[in-house]
C-alpha cells in the first residue's frame, strides 16, 4: 500500500506538533525537575515559578493538539497507543495536573509550601521521564495481538472499537527495558538542559540563581550528548530499526544537526543566555525530527513475536476528505496559535526581578 500525500503530510505535521511541545513545555518541565536542586530559598523558588507561570498552560496546548490531530487523522493509531499505554498515559496526565495545581497554589498557600514544592517536582519529573520511555517503546516495538488489547489492570481482553491491530496494555514497569530506559533518560536530560537554559535566561542577571543555572547547562548538555550517542549505537546495533532506504541519509543528517545544535549552544554560552536557549530549542526540534524520520511511515512498530502488523500512516489513516479538511483548518488555526505565542512571549519578555516573583 503506497502512502498518499495527505497521509505523509499529517504524519509529519503531528511530528511538528510534538516538537513544538517538546520545545515549549520542555523548558518548564525541565525547570520543575531542577526546581528543588537549583534554588536555595523561597525567593529563588518564586523566580523559577514566575519564569514559567505566564506560559506553561499555553505550552501544554501543543500536546493536546498533537493528541487531537492523531485522533482525527489516524484513529486506530490513537486508540492503540492510548489504550496500550493506558497506565503510563494516566501517570503523565496525573503529573501535568499535579504540576498545574502546585504552580498556582504554591504562591498563595505558603503554609503548605513544602507539599506544593514536592508536587511541582513530581508533576514535572513524571511526564519528562515517561514521555521518553513511551517513545522508546513505539520505536523498539511492542507486541501486537490482532484487534484485542489485554487490559493490564483487569487481566482480561476486550475488542478494540477502531482499527485492525493493537498491542498489550502493559503495566508501567513492563515498559522499562534497557533501551526504553535510555530513551527516557535522554528525554529527561533534554528537558533538564532546556530548563537550565531557560532559568539562566529569565533569572535576574548575575544573581546566584542565574549563575547556578548557567553553570549547570554545560554538564547537562555534555551528558545529553553522551547518552544520545549510546542510544544511537544501541538502536543501530540491537534494536535495528527498519529505516526506509530513502530516509537513511536524512536520518544521519539530522543526527549530525542534533550534535551540532548542542555544541553551538555550548559555544554561545560564552556570549549570553539567549543564544544557548535558541540552540538548545533547535536541538529538541531536530531530535523529534530524527525520531519521525526513523519511524516513517510507522506509528507503532510490532515486536518480532507479534500476531498483528505495524500500525502505519497508510493502515491507520482517516479518509482523504477528512485529512484535506483538517489541512484547511490547520492553515487557519496554526498561524493564530503562533501569533498567540508571539504575543505572550513578547509581553513577558525580559528577566524576572525579585519584585515580580509573585508565584
Amino acid at each position: 500500500m503506497e502512502i498518499t500525500f495527505l497521509q505523509g503530510l499529517w504524519f509529519f505535521l503531528i511530528a511538528v506538533l510534538i516538537a513544538g511541545y517538546f520545545i515549549l513545555d520542555g523548558f518548564d518541565l525541565g525547570a520543575g525537575v531542577l526546581y528543588p536542586f537549583i534554588t536555595k530559598n523561597n525567593t529563588e523558588k518564586a523566580i523559577v515559578r514566575r519564569a514559567i507561570g505566564p506560559v506553561w498552560d499555553g505550552n501544554e496546548v501543543w500536546l493536546l493538539t498533537a493528541g487531537g490531530a492523531l485522533f482525527a487523522a489516524f484513529p486506530p493509531a490513537y486508540a492503540t497507543t492510548f489504550s496500550g499505554f493506558y497506565l503510563a498515559v494516566m501517570l503523565v496526565l496525573f503529573g501535568l495536573i499535579v504540576r498545574a495545581v502546585a504552580v498556582e497554589f504554591r504562591g498563595h498557600d505558603p503554609h503548605w509550601g513544602g507539599l506544593w514544592n514536592a508536587c511541582f517536582f513530581i508533576g514535572s519529573l513524571l511526564p519528562a521521564l515517561l514521555l521518553g520511555v513511551a517513545i522508546g517503546n513505539v520505536y523498539a516495538g511492542v507486541p501486537m495481538v490482532g484487534n484485542t488489547i489485554p487490559n493490564a489492570t483487569a487481566g482480561d481482553y476486550y475488542t478494540m472499537a477502531m482499527g485492525n491491530s493493537a498491542y498489550n496494555g502493559i503495566p508501567v514497569l513492563g515498559l522499562i527495558t534497557p533501551f526504553t530506559l535510555l530513551t527516557g533518560i535522554l528525554g529527561l536530560l533534554m528537558f533538564m538542559a532546556q530548563g537550565a537554559t531557560w532559568i539562566a535566561l529569565k533569572a535576574p542577571k548575575d544573581s546566584a540563581l542565574q549563575l547556578r543555572a548557567a553553570k549547570l547547562r554545560l554538564p547537562l548538555q555534555v551528558i545529553t550528548l553522551v547518552v544520545f550517542v549510546v542510544v544511537s549505537v544501541f538502536a543501530l546495533a540491537v534494536v535495528k530499526p527498519d529505516i526506509l532506504p530513502a530516509l537513511q541519509i536524512p536520518c544521519y543528517l539530522f543526527a549530525v544537526l542534533f550534535l551540532a545544535a548542542i555544541i553551538v549552544s555550548i559555544v554561545l554560552a560564552k556570549k549570553g543566555d539567549l543564544g544557548p536557549f535558541i540552540a538548545q530549542s533547535a536541538s529538541a526540534f531536530v531530535l523529534v525530527g530524527l525520531f519521525a524520520l526513523s519511524m516513517f511511515p510507522n506509528f507503532v512498530v510490532a515486536a518480532s513475536n507479534s500476531l498483528g502488523p505495524n500500525i502505519t500512516a497508510m493502515s491507520a489513516a482517516n479518509s482523504e476528505y477528512t485529512l484535506a479538511a483538517m489541512a484547511i483548518i490547520t492553515c487557519i488555526g496554526l498561524p493564530l496559535v503562533l501569533i498567540y505565542h508571539v504575543i505572550i512571549y513578547r509581553t513577558f519578555r525580559g528577566r524576572v526581578s525579585e519584585e515580580d516573583a509573585s508565584y
